[in-house]
């Protein structure tokens, strides 16, 4: 952990599921005197460390970079289908990362963490997987002290809007998990609050460099 008392944390993608649950544990956590959350549109929370910063995604990363922060959080994703095309769901999965990233990078932030996907890979033939992937190789060339890539599968947890596929995938992974050891362990389902701590814990552990968090090891 750096020799500092109290740290300034500033994320994106606070209204997501993974997102909305690291907000709450970050705000809970003694170590942030400030959280500052960038958002399209305001969040219905107040706290007293909370600041809601309404920001254009699409002027990242000047957007940000007048922001001090010590850690940098993104939780950004869509869909296919909330994205409309694919060409929108690259935009927000890949350039509005990067970007965030790029901003925080020149705002002092010295350590970064984000929200991927296991079988993130840019040489994919899956245009989600392939994006992730083009997304984590982009974000390893900004130089922090330390970048914290996690790879979830299934994310479980509360959703706010309806999302009927999912509510399927839910419930067949509850039946499926416990079938899912050895090699096939790291499919399993994982709720978004123990991704939300991991991003937290690795941040705060301090150690250097690039590490990739796949989902077995998330915890």
């Amino acid at each position: 952990m750096e020799n500092k008392n109290k740290f300034t944390a500033i994320i994106s993608g606070a209204s997501g599921l993974v997102g909305e649950q690291l907000l709450t544990q970050l705000l809970d956590d003694q170590t942030y005197e400030k959280v500052i959350a960038v958002i399209r549109k305001p969040l219905d929370i107040k706290h007293e460390k909370l600041v809601q910063q309404v920001i254009d995604f699409g002027k990242l990363p000047a957007a940000v970079a007048g922001i001090n922060a010590d850690h940098g959080y993104c939780c950004l994703g869509t869909t296919i289908k909330k994205a409309g095309t694919k060409d929108n769901q690259y935009i927000i999965d890949h350039d509005y990362v990067v970007e965030f990233a790029r901003g925080c990078h020149i705002a002092g932030v010295r350590r970064f963490a984000v929200v991927s996907s296991i079988g993130a890979n840019q040489g994919s033939s899956n245009f989600y997987l392939r994006t992730k992937g083009k997304m984590e190789q982009d974000v390893k060339l900004i130089p922090f002290d330390g970048i914290y890539i996690l790879q979830p599968s299934f994310l479980l947890g509360g959703r706010k809007e309806y999302r009927a596929g999912e509510k399927a995938g839910i419930a067949l992974m509850k039946i499926m998990n416990p079938l899912m050891v050895g090699k096939l362990k790291k499919y399993k389902g994982i709720h978004a609050s123990t991704v939300a701590k991991c991003m937290i814990s690795q941040i705060q552990s301090g150690g250097n460099g690039v590490k990739v968090i796949q989902s077995d090891k998330i915890a």
